[in-house]
């Protein structure tokens, strides 16, 4: 199970491990947390009292300090796995859901012509449509995409990485996802 590590101000920072999330409780790092307690780990025995020392990791933690500016400003790295899971691993031309093994990355515009390996560029298309499309524009292929890229937010890219969500950390990541992602649905 991976704790939500988000700055003071709730921003998403990272997916980090119970272990992770210990040293940081620990170290007093601890701004707030959300939800209840999902883990609890146990340390060793303490000398005065003879009770074992014990920290509860909350899903979702706030880390004291401050977070470069920066980092909020760029696009979220582009991989399959996610592309897919954005689109619901639908095919952006046929229209049909299809298995992982028949899913490709489609450049909108052909990177052999100009086009960028970036989220506005890059749609879910079965093997099928991606070979049928091959190196044209789909108005060259007389093909039309059935629905539009977008640029995944903070929150929604932490959705997509992959990881096994717990209720907790699901709502309020979903809390700030547009209504109009695909990730509502």
């Amino acid at each position: 199970m991976d704790v939500l590590q988000l700055d003071v101000s709730g921003r998403p920072q990272a997916w980090i491990t119970t272990r992770e999330a210990a040293v940081i409780y620990a170290s007093d790092g601890i701004a707030w947390t959300l939800g209840d307690p999902c883990q609890t780990l146990r340390g060793g025995l303490q000398r005065r009292t003879g009770q074992q020392s014990r920290i509860e990791v909350h899903p979702i933690v706030a880390v004291r300090g401050a977070v470069p500016s920066r980092a909020w400003r760029q696009a979220p790295a582009l991989s399959n796995s996610k592309l897919f899971l954005r689109d619901r691993h639908v095919c952006a031309y046929c229209g049909h859901t299809h298995h992982l093994d028949d899913l490709t990355r489609e450049h909108i515009q052909p990177t052999s012509r100009g086009g960028q390996d970036t989220w506005m560029n890059c749609i879910t298309a079965c093997r099928g449509c991606n070979g049928r499309k091959g190196n044209r524009l789909p108005e060259e292929a007389n093909m039309s995409l059935l629905y539009l890229p977008y640029v995944p937010s903070l929150h929604e890219d932490m959705i997509l990485r992959g990881r096994r969500i717990l209720a907790d950390q699901m709502e309020f990541l979903l809390a700030s996802v547009p209504r109009s992602s695909r990730l509502h649905g």
